[in-house]
């Protein structure tokens, strides 16, 4: 099974909207949103969701009332100071470390497991789809990308299908990391401006990290050509592949507003041509 991974060293540079015009061009193939902590690949697929499922992971110290005697070797022994005063455990502060449960004489604190987001199973007008929204202010999203990306590879399985194409979260933190390992290759969707010039060279630092073959491509270069090349002129000396430019073209805002992705709303637009040109460059180092 061939996967595809389309990052971004930082968020607003159209990574979800070339993803999504892949799922036009793309056989046999599943969709995977990996961007759980801001999932939105949904909303242009119009997913029918077959299966939903609670994301469980961490904990959080409750103590119960009725129990606890006050004696304080709680708060002591709390490094975060997350419990207040009047012995009442402030969730946001809390880390979950246990400390203060197995050390209880009372016995007077829960350690239940949190439920952080959802993940879903979903049929979509392009095949399959997986994707998760991990909840507001959550956290563990590292874990719940490798769960969805886990997800996506058996649903490909069971459906006979040898391609899985994951929108990856963007940055280079613990959910990139989580949507690299094993990847067959990841493309990297820079913006031509300063910062995604070095966000850009942050996240080829880290595919290369991880011995993932990386190609790049530049969205909205016209916007200025000469850190359009400048991304360009980084990925040449770090021996990745630039598959092409895409131009700045309203029809990507247009199609999205209509819940379609650029070749369902105009095929032949500047956009569209330029994204088929770099799937075409991409389908050798995919075996597609």
């Amino acid at each position: 099974m061939k996967e595809l991974v389309v990052i971004s060293g930082k968020g607003g540079t159209g990574k979800t909207s070339i993803m999504a015009a892949f799922a036009s061009l793309a056989r046999n193939k599943v969709l995977c949103d990996a961007d759980v902590d801001a999932a939105d690949l949904h909303l242009i697929m119009d997913p029918q969701v077959r299966e939903r499922h609670d994301f469980q992971s961490g904990h959080t110290a409750v103590i119960n009332q009725d129990k606890c005697t006050q004696c304080g070797l709680c708060r002591d022994l709390c490094r975060w100071n997350a419990i207040s005063e009047d012995f009442v455990v402030d969730p946001i502060q809390c880390e979950g470390c246990g400390v203060c449960y197995y050390f209880c004489p009372e016995e007077a604190i829960d350690f239940p497991l949190n439920t952080c987001g959802e993940w879903f199973i979903s049929d979509t007008r392009f095949g399959p789809m997986a994707y998760a929204m991990l909840g507001i202010a959550e956290e563990n999203s590292g874990k719940l990308v490798t769960l969805i990306r886990q997800e996506g590879k058996k649903l490909a399985e069971k459906n006979n299908l040898d391609m899985l194409i994951t929108d990856g979260p963007p940055g280079i933190g613990c959910p990139v990391i989580a949507s690299l390992g094993g990847a067959t290759a990841v493309l990297i969707v820079a913006e031509p401006t300063v910062s995604g010039r070095h966000d850009m060279e942050r996240v080829t630092d880290l595919a290369a990290f991880f011995k993932i073959p990386a190609m790049v491509c530049v969205n909205k270069f016209d916007l200025n050509p000469d850190e359009a090349s400048a991304i360009e002129d980084f990925a040449r000396e770090r021996q990745v592949k630039v598959m092409g430019r895409i131009p700045f073209d309203p029809v990507f805002t247009k199609s999205m507003v209509q819940g379609k992705n650029i070749f369902e709303y105009d095929g032949h637009s500047k956009g569209a041509e330029a994204v088929k040109k770099i799937w075409d460059g991409m389908a050798p180092d995919l075996g597609i």
